[in-house]
């Protein structure tokens, strides 16, 4: 059985990945990915795999958007030995190329605890809408 304190250490890993993405701080996520992190392309129609490729669509969306509002509830995290299973649901509202849109969905990380640390291996967004604002 895992300790209260484990999950709290898992939970703030993303935390902290969540926090330095929407600061536009993405190079600061790179300490929390594994090199190797794959994320299931919504629909699992295909994958982004490697950090540099992960991280280049945060950029990306940092780059060519404004947020204008976010927010996440019913976070649920699981842990078993070493990997921990990390879900939430989010909202945001968002500009991009002078069209405001709300995103909403259920977010999943996957992560692998490694030397105590906890570093996010896997992800994927499900039950993505999207829609003008």
């Amino acid at each position: 059985m895992q300790t209260e304190s484990t999950r709290e250490n898992a939970a703030a890993a993303l935390r902290q990945i969540n926090q330095a993405w929407l600061d536009g701080r993405v190079q600061d996520m790179e300490p929390l990915l594994h090199p190797e992190i794959v994320m299931a392309i919504p629909g699992f129609t295909g994958s982004v795999q490697g950090r540099e490729e992960f991280l280049a669509g945060f950029r990306d969306f940092r780059d060519n958007s404004t947020i204008h509002e976010y927010s996440q509830r019913d976070q649920q995290v699981d842990v078993a030995g070493d990997t921990a299973v990390i879900t939430f649901r989010y909202e945001m509202v968002y500009e991009r190329s002078g069209q405001r849109s709300r995103s909403t969905g259920r977010d999943l990380w996957v992560f692998q605890r490694q030397n105590g640390a906890w570093i996010a291996v896997w992800r994927a967004m499900l039950d993505m809408q999207e829609s003008a604002v």
